[in-house]
């Protein structure tokens, strides 16, 4: 990639995010006429984590990516959409990495994953075993260049000191300290994930009473740690594994005690909440004992399925972050028969891409 031309200027930059809200415009406009609070990214430096293809071609290895629909890679010396840590580390790294035939040979990808507050995690994948040769010399490149390192095999994950990075984002003056592991799910882009927080919060934070939140899709606890502020008791559901175990890790970091993180998916808590069926995994949960007010929702791009689409309804107030705004406005085609749209909000969480991070606050109608 090459900034040498005008391909990332904020000119262009406006024109691409022009378009994607023009769209999210036009479907919007099936169920009224609605201001659109915009977040704008930084057009350069923003993505906090990036994979590479390493392709290997007269005695070297180069980073490269593949362009849709195209099997052989393409060679890069850059990556001007990348964040600050990795566009400093890509080079050192991959020098260091040529010079060494045993942690080059075989080098499939690698994979990084950064923070704002400063933090490296690497990620070496290799076609062949790794031995205590090549943990040796990792070791030793870790120390170098003052970063994280995993390698992964086939069925091998070699961590030298640890697998997740600890990030720091200041949200309404108030600093979160977040877990994010090297496998689990993590905003891209750290800058509008702060803007996704703030908006959020303000949301809930106009109708800050004793009531109790049920979240759904909850991640590593992004969202849960800045919204359990405005409520008594949260009720956070998670199907990852990896994902609750971060999240409660988190909760421990900024000192948030009023949270019960529980593995259930969201068919699942749906089941429970309507009283179909019992889960072992809720068996210490009280689900009488909450007194719940508003659901936060943050499905993946397939939006809610029927089932949760007709639990969320029985809120009186909803908070909807999609990733997707045609099975945004599916939901909403429903949702807007017993609820009306309060505010609404577009986050230009992936800039040059055509995907357009959305907020919906729904509230019941009178």
């Amino acid at each position: 990639m090459n900034t040498s031309n005008d391909l990332y200027s904020d000119k262009n930059y406006q024109l691409q995010l022009d378009n994607k809200l023009n769209r999210f415009k036009r479907d919007l406009s099936q169920l009224g006429d609605y201001s659109i609070e915009v977040h704008q990214s930084r057009p350069l430096h923003f993505r906090m984590r990036a994979e590479f293809r390493i392709w290997h071609e007269s005695g070297s290895a180069h980073y490269a990516m593949n362009r849709p629909g195209e099997k052989k890679p393409y060679i890069i010396d850059s990556f001007p959409i990348g964040g600050p840590l990795i566009t400093e580390m890509m080079t050192p790294l991959l020098k260091a990495v040529n010079e060494n035939e045993l942690l080059s040979k075989r080098l499939f990808s690698i994979e990084f994953l950064t923070t704002e507050s400063g933090e490296t995690l690497v990620t070496l994948i290799y076609h062949k075993p790794l031995n205590e040769e090549w943990e040796k010399e990792a070791r030793e490149l870790q120390a170098d260049l003052s970063i994280y390192i995993i390698g992964r095999s086939r069925k091998q994950k070699c961590v030298l000191s640890q697998d997740f990075v600890t990030e720091g984002l200041t949200v309404d003056g108030r600093l979160y300290h977040y877990q994010q592991v090297e496998s689990g799910f993590t905003q891209p882009n750290a800058y509008i994930n702060s803007k996704m927080l703030e908006w959020a919060s303000r949301c809930c934070a106009d109708y800050a009473d004793q009531s109790d939140l049920l979240e759904l899709y909850c991640g590593n606890g992004n969202f849960t740690a800045v919204l359990a502020q405005h409520f008594k008791k949260v009720l956070a559901t998670e199907v990852s594994k990896v994902s609750v175990a971060s999240a409660k890790t988190n909760f421990d970091l900024n000192g948030i005690d009023n949270v019960t993180v529980v593995r259930l998916s969201s068919e699942e808590i749906t089941q429970a909440l309507n009283g179909d069926r019992p889960f072992r995994r809720l068996k210490d949960v009280a689900l009488d004992a909450f007194n719940f007010s508003t659901v936060f929702v943050d499905p993946p791009r397939a939006g809610l399925d029927q089932g949760t689409e007709a639990l969320s309804a029985r809120f009186d107030r909803i908070l909807y972050i999609s990733c997707n705004p045609l099975s945004l406005i599916k939901n909403l085609s429903e949702l807007t028969k017993t609820h009306s749209i309060e505010k609404v909000a577009a986050f230009d969480q992936f800039p040059w891409t055509d995907h357009l991070e959305t907020g919906i606050f729904l509230k019941r109608k009178a």
